[in-house]
């Protein structure tokens, strides 16, 4: 596969990219690691580049795991808020993509709606990547499949169950690329809180392309029987305060706890993309336990990051 058609892409979800396009992605996310663990600390792939992180929304692994990811390719990085630029006093999106277009080589926003990410990219001569919306994680779901073939040697195959939120912008990615990678996925979740008709339809259809498949089903026993891999993520999201005790509610029976993982079988490991509420939707056992790969995962982010940026920053 070329590279050079990678270059200079948006990045907002990744039904735009193939199934070879994200294999590359991860198997390079993990080339980036060995290199780094070699000894190469700086591959100076984006030396004299700046790549602007235009965040609406706190974070700890994806703002700094991205200002290192820079660094180590020999970049720069322009961190910014709304607060701190025009957009908070009423400057439009368009009017800001076009401007920092002029002096970035590519943006990474973590936004609040999804709506804003193509607003952007609409506007913007340089790539926009996706650094977390409502909809979508792409770059958690590279990280998450690096790690899944990191520990267990393949993708096309790997039965992953995710249990919990149905609606969770991390589950949507985990969806679209697990379907184009060959996965089979399982989601337990209760049925008033299902994915994104739009993400699953797609993820449908392209599992029966790749050999993959998609279940939803309501029982978590049902969904991690066999499992290789277990995942959750929090139950109450960012900007969904008003309706956490709804959401605690009906999510409490799909809590993975020890007595989950034990059904799963011997060969299962959990992941969990983070922040972890601990006691609600998993228990310190399981995330501190012998199941747990979340640490791996989380550092995973750090080289999809630089894998990812190196491909598409021009």
């Amino acid at each position: 596969m070329s590279l050079h058609r990678l270059r200079g892409r948006h990045l907002l979800w990744l039904a735009d990219y193939s199934g070879e396009e994200i294999r590359h992605m991860v198997e390079l996310t993990l080339e980036m690691k060995r290199r780094y663990y070699a000894g190469e600390r700086v591959i100076p792939v984006l030396r004299g580049r700046s790549v602007g992180l235009l965040f609406e929304k706190p974070s700890t692994r994806t703002r700094i795991s991205l200002e290192v990811a820079v660094a180590q390719l020999g970049g720069h990085t322009v961190y910014m808020t709304p607060s701190e630029t025009q957009l908070g006093r009423g400057e439009t999106v368009a009017d800001t993509a076009r401007v920092l277009s002029r002096y970035l080589d590519a943006i990474v926003a973590r936004v609040k709606s999804h709506k804003t990410l193509e607003e952007m990219a609409r506007h913007a001569s340089i790539p926009v990547i996706n650094g977390l919306s409502d909809l979508t994680h792409p770059l958690q779901a590279i990280a998450d499949m690096a790690t899944i073939l990191e520990k267990k040697g393949r993708l096309k195959g790997v039965k992953l169950a995710f249990v919990g939120d149905g609606a969770d912008n991390v589950l949507h990615s985990l969806l679209l690329a697990g379907s184009k990678l060959g996965l089979h996925i399982t989601v337990a979740t209760p049925p008033q809180i299902r994915p994104d008709e739009r993400i699953l339809s797609i993820a449908l259809k392209v599992a029966e392309e790749s050999g993959g498949s998609v279940e939803i089903v309501s029982d978590p026993y049902e969904a991690v029987s066999g499992a290789d891999v277990v995942y959750t993520d929090v139950w109450v999201s960012m900007g969904q305060e008003s309706m956490a005790e709804e959401k605690v509610r009906l999510l409490k029976p799909y809590q993975v706890n020890a007595k989950l993982m034990e059904a799963a079988g011997g060969r299962a490991i959990f992941m969990h993309c983070l922040p972890a509420k601990r006691g609600q939707e998993v228990t310190d056992e399981v995330i501190d336990g012998p199941w747990s790969a979340v640490w791996d995962q989380a550092e995973n982010r750090l080289h999809a990051h630089k894998a990812v940026l190196s491909l598409l920053v021009p």
